[in-house]
């Protein structure tokens, strides 16, 4: 319950938004298993289907879809570990993701009507937690920046095309700032971006809670943050 729809919903809540939570969120799902099935059971026999059932169902009732798919779908290319290889990868992956997405929204616009506001999401850099590994570490966390941000763009313009909002949690977690350094507790001074990861995910916890690249419950409040600086019920009305 401290996700960041969780947090989005209590933070409407209190700005007086008669809103109801449902979460239909799958944790490890892909733009493939999103739309195929295969992790998480639904009824219909994936999320989508799942989501567009429930929009079709309540046209009219949904202010707000929020998504947040494709991280998963570059873990075959960050497990390749060298910059070069990574960004080779993701110019393969990219189109396959990008039709992926544009079925996804293109979906769940057409189930929810125009007037249903839709956000997605563009990624904080986990792998900026590299740093810590030392100077090969360093610059792979130093080129991921980029890279990411390339691939945070071909999500957005899906989600844009389809009149869909973007929460900016990439700027939100400062991912581009190794400028300012921050001192943390057992970590020594680090940069501000690699800090602030470390301080907003599992990724610098040692085993058995980390390292993991999702967010901590502070994190999840600052995406759900990016998510309220979104969001725009009068756009649509």
């Amino acid at each position: 319950d401290q996700g960041y729809p969780d947090q989005l919903a209590s933070m409407l809540q209190r700005r007086g938004e008669d809103l109801r939570l449902v979460k239909l969120g799958c944790s490890g799902e892909t733009t493939v298993t999103l739309i195929n099935g295969g992790i998480c059971t639904y009824p219909g026999g994936s999320q989508l289907a799942a989501a567009t059932q429930f929009l079709r169902q309540h046209r009219g009732q949904v202010s707000l879809v929020t998504i947040d798919i494709g991280a998963n779908d570059l873990n075959p290319c960050i497990a390749l570990g060298q910059a070069a290889q990574i960004q080779s990868c993701l110019t393969a992956l990219i189109p396959q993701v990008v039709a992926n997405l544009t079925t996804i929204v293109s979906a769940l616009r057409q189930a929810g009507g125009s007037r249903v506001e839709i956000i997605g999401m563009r990624y904080y850099d986990p792998e900026l937690a590299d740093w810590l590994t030392g100077a090969a570490g360093q610059s792979l966390a130093q080129a991921s920046v980029g890279l990411l941000d390339t691939y945070n763009g071909y999500l957005a313009g899906v989600y844009q095309q389809y009149g869909a909002d973007v929460a900016d949690v990439f700027t939100a977690f400062g991912t581009t700032d190794f400028t300012d350094q921050v001192t943390l507790p057992g970590l020594g001074t680090l940069p501000r971006n690699v800090a602030t990861i470390c301080q907003l995910t599992w990724e610098c916890v040692p085993p058995p809670q980390g390292p993991n690249e999702h967010a901590n419950a502070a994190g999840y409040h600052v995406i759900a943050g990016a998510f309220l600086a979104a969001y725009r019920p009068w756009a649509r009305h």
